[in-house]
C-alpha cells in the first residue's frame, strides 16, 4: 500500500503552546499550499483526513471529497492542551520524557495509544485493499506510519520532524503490519 503522507500547515497558534487534539484553525488560507502539494501527488487518490479543522480545510482543497477518519488525529495531551509547555509541571514532563511510548498525559493519551489507532486504520486499509491513498493528518501520526515504514524502533521514530505542509511518501507492507514491533 502506497502512501502520501501530508502534514497540514501551521495552526493558528502561539509558539510554545502545546497542542494535539485541539482544533484549530490555519494561519494562511490552505489554497496555496494546495496547489503545491497537489504538482506532488498522482491523480485519482481517495484522500483521507484527519477531522480537525487544520487538516481537513487543507483535505477540501486538495480533494472535493475527502474522508474524515478520527484515527488520524494527533496526540490528545488531555489536560496539557493550549497550555505553554514551560507552564507544565516539571516533574510530569520529565515522567514523559523518560517513558513517552507509555506515559499518559492527565486525560489525555499515551503514544502507545496512538500508534495502535494508527495502527488500526492501517490495517482496515490493508483488508480493504487500499493499494494508493493521501493523507493529510498530523507529524505524530506520520512518525508511527514512517517509522513503521523504515522498521524504526519507537525511540528512533519518535524523533523523526516532518515541516508543515511536507509530502513523505512510505510504503506499506504485510510483513510490516504484521512486525510485533508495531503490534499494540
Amino acid at each position: 500500500m502506497q502512501l502520501y503522507l501530508i502534514r497540514h500547515p501551521p495552526p493558528l497558534v502561539t509558539e510554545g503552546i502545546c497542542y494535539g487534539a485541539t482544533d484549530l484553525p490555519l494561519r494562511d488560507d490552505p489554497a496555496a499550499i494546495a496547489r503545491i502539494i497537489q504538482t506532488q501527488l498522482p491523480p485519482g487518490l481517495t484522500l483521507f483526513t484527519s477531522p480537525l479543522m487544520r487538516c481537513r480545510l487543507l483535505a477540501e482543497a486538495l480533494h472535493p471529497a475527502p474522508l474524515c477518519d478520527p484515527r488520524l488525529q494527533e496526540l490528545n495531551f488531555g489536560d496539557w492542551e493550549m497550555q505553554a509547555w514551560e507552564a507544565l509541571d516539571r516533574a510530569a514532563i520529565n515522567a514523559w520524557a523518560e517513558n513517552p511510548a507509555s506515559y499518559t498525559p492527565p486525560q489525555g493519551e499515551s503514544v502507545n495509544e496512538l500508534q495502535a489507532r494508527v495502527h488500526d486504520f492501517l490495517a482496515e486499509q490493508y483488508a480493504r485493499k487500499t493499494t494508493h491513498a493521501a493523507l493529510v493528518t498530523h507529524a505524530g501520526v506520520m512518525k508511527v506510519m514512517v517509522g513503521l515504514a523504515r522498521r524504526l524502533a519507537p525511540a528512533e521514530w519518535m524523533r523523526l520532524k516532518f515541516s508543515f505542509g511536507s509530502v513523505v511518501r512510505v510504503q506499506i507492507t504485510a510483513a510490516m503490519m504484521n512486525d510485533p514491533l508495531f503490534r499494540r
